[in-house]
């Protein structure tokens, strides 16, 4: 995990969250110093790095040791350093989730995507439109249409973010969440999907459609499990809430 920053340590806190309860044999966590030290605090099992303000992407990785996967993005900040970061986890030859601020990069920088492995872009629908060169209201008014179009032109397995959360991936049929609720809109939830997904990339081997898919799936039914009363309707719920609610969901699953 790239994640987090000294502007946003949550997303780094959420991210490694999700991966831990996803599954991941092992988490690594790398950042600089503040957020690395709020993930040992919170998930003592990941393996962290303290990165030097600025360090360069190809000496990052060099530091960080050996993944099967990566997650790129939550709370990175949109900076030169970020987008260093970026550019050397897409020149790997290993599967990479792209998120948030590493969604911001990429719509200036598109060319990042012409690689060979699996890539997992998980935008919300303002992020699909900067990355399409498109109106936001458009896509909201066409999911099915622009999330088909992002696959196509970017070369990635698209998770399109919303009510209902859509995966598309080149010349296969599109794959649309069945589980989720609208509590999931809280700030911070696309993180701990983020790390979610990035254990189901790594851990579990899964191919990045199947990664993409089982993690929407499991993450929403998390946001209904942590959501529910015994009354049988839904309460607030944190982001934090669904990472503790993952396990539940796991074992629901046959």
């Amino acid at each position: 995990m790239l994640a987090g920053g000294d502007a946003f340590t949550g997303a780094a806190v959420l991210c490694t969250g999700g991966a831990v309860r996803g599954g991941a044999g092992m988490v690594r966590f790398a950042s600089v110093a503040h957020p690395v030290e709020l993930v040992r605090q919170r998930w003592p099992e990941a393996v962290t790095t303290v990165l030097e303000p600025g360090t360069p992407g190809d000496k990052a990785l060099e530091q960080i040791g050996r993944v099967q996967a990566w997650v790129v993005g939550p709370g990175l900040g949109t900076g030169t350093a970020a987008e260093s970061l970026v550019a050397a986890v897409l020149a790997t030859e290993l599967p990479v989730l792209v998120d948030a601020d590493g969604l911001t990069v990429l719509a200036r920088r598109r060319a990042l995507l012409r690689r060979p492995a699996p890539t997992v872009l998980t935008p919300h629908a303002g992020e699909l439109a900067r990355l399409l060169g498109a109106e936001r209201d458009a896509v909201e008014a066409r999911r099915l249409e622009h999330a088909r179009r992002a696959a196509d032109e970017l070369g990635a397995t698209v998770l399109l973010k919303g009510s209902t959360t859509l995966v598309a991936e080149q010349d296969r049929p599109v794959r649309v969440n069945p589980t989720g609720t609208p509590r999931l809109a809280t700030a911070g939830t696309g993180d701990v999907l983020s790390g979610l997904i990035g254990a189901l990339l790594a851990g579990r081997g899964d191919a990045a459609l199947d990664a993409a898919a089982g993690g929407a799936y499991l993450h929403g039914l998390a946001g209904r499990l942590a959501s529910a009363g015994t009354d049988g309707r839904e309460a607030p719920i944190s982001p934090q809430d669904v990472v503790d609610a993952l396990p539940a969901a796991f074992r629901t699953l046959s």
